[in-house]
């Protein structure tokens, strides 16, 4: 059987990828800060947290993530740009996965496939922004993207069959979205379902690349 750990299993995705990837066959551990008190914003909280679940894992999803953390909402602006709310945005959306892969990396299998994924946003995209505003969610995904792209040229080196990404999943009907969703939402099941058939799709020589939930590659 098949093991997956999926980091932020209580958010509206986490929690649908989960029971999807249950529905597949796959022996799936969890952490979740409001399960485990897990903070991906602590080394020393993952590297507890990953010491207490039982790898190898062939997939490894990181599901968590903000828009607005605290009092601080996306800025329309650059007026509005607050260093606080700007380094906590890549403290969570950055950063923390990137620990979650430094730490997990000794739980993905060297002898077969296996695959880190960590959910981004295509409003991480430079190449795709026309609109402006949201400067820390944006920057902190573009940051993501980097970390995880730079991170799999090394991994290919010892995990010859190892493939890191950043997907971004559409617009999901969960808390998450429902102030700013501009257009029609899919459901945190349904966003589940697309992620893992990308996923499932996915090869070595597509590691380190950004993709959206129908498999299409996103601009850097």
């Amino acid at each position: 059987m098949k093991r997956a750990l999926v980091v932020g299993a209580s958010g509206g995705i986490g929690h649908a990828l989960v029971q999807e990837l249950r529905h597949r066959g796959h022996h799936v551990s969890t952490l979740s800060r409001g399960s485990d008190q897990f903070d991906i914003t602590d080394e020393a909280c993952i590297i507890d947290a990953l010491g207490r679940v039982t790898g190898p894992f062939e997939t490894i999803i990181v599901a968590t993530g903000a828009l607005e953390i605290g009092a601080f909402g996306p800025e329309k602006q650059i007026k509005a740009l607050d260093p606080g709310a700007l380094a906590s945005q890549f403290a969570l959306n950055a950063i923390g996965p990137a620990l979650v892969l430094k730490h997990a990396l000794q739980y993905m299998p060297r002898d077969r496939r296996s695959v880190f994924a960590a959910l981004s946003a295509r409003v991480g995209s430079i190449g795709v922004n026309r609109l402006g505003g949201w400067y820390s969610y944006r920057a902190s995904k573009a940051a993501l993207n980097q970390l995880i792209h730079t991170a799999a040229i090394e991994v290919a080196r010892s995990h010859k069959q190892a493939i890191c990404v950043t997907l971004h999943p559409g617009t999901v009907a969960t808390r998450f979205t429902e102030k700013y969703a501009g257009h029609p939402r899919v459901s945190a099941a349904q966003a589940a379902s697309n992620l893992l058939w990308v996923i499932e799709g996915l090869s070595p020589s597509q590691s380190g690349k950004f993709f959206d939930w129908r498999g299409a590659e996103v601009a850097w």
